[in-house]
């Protein structure tokens, strides 16, 4: 396979999966005010501002809104074509990446991206998305999966369809990651977290809404929300299909199956660094995050899941060129891998 070819194909799920996890943060935030008692300027910032930190474009939101209110805050996440990471902007990007490599894609998954794309560009939607926000990530969240059903139900199980994996899975592992460290203030620096007050519990209870854990959380643990068995069934479940540790696995085997390399051995870095983190987290305990400290540890994970990433390019992507043509194609390549490694937040 033409290594533009695994590009496109590799970033076009990472953008679908990319527009559905940001589609799912915003509506439970949004939703989440419903709950708190009182709701000003401060108490407003407050709740943005610690989602913003962790999608990575804190600084990218400064330089074009003064104050992050609820409107400037969704406008930015949802709309807002300067920001390469916008739902609109996700999906443009996805239906590009496609576009370029429609002959290995099915006519009904390329027809579905298309008419996401063309709705999320019209009129209408932003009726919707002033009149009834939810209905609009509805829109998104459910044409995802969709095309993730058309995906694994029509497109051939060859090489393409792994590095479609691959970016699903990774992009997936990225935003659980970040979702979780929306939280982060509310544990301590380092060692367990305390019982939860009641303003935690609301805000955990969304963190796992925005992974759509909460039913497959209770059926595990009940409905009392604990911040450890949030972070252990986020983190480290192994069975759960959104956890970072089962993103990880299925990355780990769709970089496998490309190379034909074995699961006790790698080929090329790409598998090196899946292979490590797949072990660190099936031999981790939700105490090892806490007592290394949780926003460390998320962060680390961050750059492990993008080292991953960076891998993956240099093994697959990153070729010599010998045309003009191949360097321009190179640098859109490197463009789009470097914006992926450049939104993981920093530790304070």
């Amino acid at each position: 396979m033409l290594s533009r070819v695994a590009n496109s194909l590799y970033w076009m799920s990472r953008y679908i999966e990319r527009a559905d996890n940001t589609a799912r943060l915003v509506d439970v935030n949004l939703q989440l005010l419903l709950d708190y008692r009182r709701i000003d300027d401060e108490a407003l910032a407050a709740h943005w501002m610690p989602i913003l930190e962790s999608t990575g474009d804190e600084e990218m939101f400064k330089s074009l809104h003064e104050r992050a209110t609820g409107d400037n805050v969704t406008e930015f996440l949802v709309l807002q074509s300067e920001n390469p990471n916008s739902i609109v902007s996700s999906i443009a990007q996805a239906r590009e990446n496609a576009r370029m490599v429609r002959d290995q894609l099915t006519s009904e998954f390329w027809e579905e991206l298309n008419r996401l794309y063309l709705h999320v560009h019209s009129s209408r939607a932003r009726t919707i998305w002033r009149s009834s926000p939810h209905e609009f990530f509805q829109e998104v969240k459910n044409s995802s999966l969709l095309l993730q059903g058309l995906a694994n139900s029509t497109v051939v199980r060859n090489e393409g369809w792994n590095f479609m994996q691959a970016g699903c899975f990774l992009e997936r592992a990225d935003k659980t990651s970040r979702i979780l460290d929306v939280r982060h203030a509310s544990v301590p620096e380092r060692g367990a977290p305390a019982a939860a007050s009641q303003e935690d519990v609301l805000g955990w209870s969304a963190v796992l809404r925005s992974c759509s854990a909460w039913d497959a959380y209770k059926a595990r643990h009940g409905a009392e929300v604990q911040p450890a068995l949030v972070a252990d069934f986020l983190l480290l479940s192994e069975d759960f299909p959104r956890s970072v540790r089962f993103c990880v696995a299925a990355t780990d085997a769709a970089l496998r199956r490309i190379s034909g390399v074995a699961g006790n051995s790698f080929g090329n870095d790409a598998e090196k660094h899946a292979g490590r983190l797949l072990a660190e987290l099936s031999f981790s305990s939700v105490s090892d995050v806490f007592d290394h400290g949780f926003h460390g540890y998320i962060d680390q994970l961050q750059t492990k899941l993008n080292s991953v990433g960076g891998a993956l390019f240099q093994a697959y992507i990153f070729q010599p060129f010998h045309t003009l043509e191949d360097y321009e194609l190179r640098q859109q390549e490197e463009q789009q891998q470097q914006c992926a490694c450049s939104s993981a937040p920093s530790a304070p």
